[in-house]
């Protein structure tokens, strides 16, 4: 079983003739995952056998109108991490808040593994994850700097707030896979930074490319799937998501007593209203009783 993950940025003319045909590619091949679709391209992840997902990304590429391989990252899981196949239509494949920012018109610099390390090790470049919050709990580059957001849609409020103290410090930009730093890296230039870096392929490409004792993440990456997490060799970290609010959990989060699995957690115990709660801890008993007769339980999410 492999896991496949690509985006690309171009021109896309009929997003939903393109969500369409892709959904019904990805049903006849009998993959499971999330692909986004927006005129600005696509983005997502698709897990399957390899031989049904060549066909896939053939496809992609061809309509992409790329001479080359689409740039995509493999792995080999033990079971698909998606529970079914879904195409959406978006208006952004990374939600920016700004679908007139195409980084396929202009981006930062794409840089390696290798110049990744020289450049975070220069103390004149600030260093910037440009992922959420409760994604740099989990791991991060050391002195990287945390905008604080909840949402990639805030990132630009930060932006603003940066670019109003100065635009003269070189830029190093870095994320999962590589989608969000790249849109973010076009939104600085847009704000007057000159000098701008991203990691190429995000966290993940970097933990493929650079050797062991190069490796300067620290932590675990945040994965948009049921792994939750992965350590620095790819394999499923230590995390549990929460169900109620979907941040990620560690051990000590686990034996608070403010956890309930599929109600609450300490980090959202205070946020929830009664009734959310009580409905969440119905839904926890029928998960249960479900799970008691051998069943599914399949119902309403809160």
């Amino acid at each position: 079983m492999k896991v496949v993950s690509l985006y690309r940025f171009f021109d896309l003319a009929n997003p939903p003739q393109f969500r369409d045909e892709l959904q019904a590619l990805c049903d006849a091949e009998g993959l499971r995952g999330t692909m986004l679709i927006a005129a600005e391209g696509f983005n997502g992840s698709l897990s399957g056998s390899e031989a049904a997902l060549r066909p896939v990304l053939e496809w992609l590429r061809v309509k992409a109108g790329s001479t080359e391989p689409l740039d995509a990252r493999w792995n080999d899981v033990s079971e698909a991490p998606f529970r079914k196949m879904r195409v959406k239509l978006k208006k952004e494949i990374v939600a920016l808040g700004r679908p007139d920012i195409l980084p396929h018109q202009s981006t930062g610099e794409h840089v390696d593994a290798e110049r990744w390390n020289e450049l975070i090790e220069d103390p004149n470049v600030l260093v910037i994850d440009t992922r959420n919050h409760y994604e740099v709990e989990v791991g991060t580059f050391p002195g990287a700097l945390d905008p604080g957001n909840d949402s990639f849609r805030e990132f630009p409020d930060f932006a603003r707030e940066l670019a109003a103290e100065s635009t003269n410090r070189p830029l190093a930009m870095f994320c999962t896979g590589g989608i969000r730093c790249e849109k973010a890296t076009a939104l600085m230039q847009e704000l007057g930074f000159d000098e701008v870096y991203h990691l190429q392929g995000g966290i993940l490409n970097y933990l493929d490319e650079i050797p062991k004792e190069e490796n300067r993440w620290q932590g675990e990456c945040f994965v948009f799937d049921t792994r939750v997490a992965v350590d620095q060799d790819q394999a499923e970290g230590g995390y549990v998501q929460c169900h109620a609010c979907r941040r990620p959990l560690n051990k000590n989060e686990l034996d608070s007593p403010d956890y309930r699995e599929g109600v609450s957690c300490p980090k959202c115990i205070n946020e929830a209203d009664e009734d959310r709660l009580a409905r969440l801890e119905e839904r926890r008993k029928q998960v249960a009783l479900a799970a008691e007769r051998g069943e599914s339980h399949i119902g309403p999410k809160s």
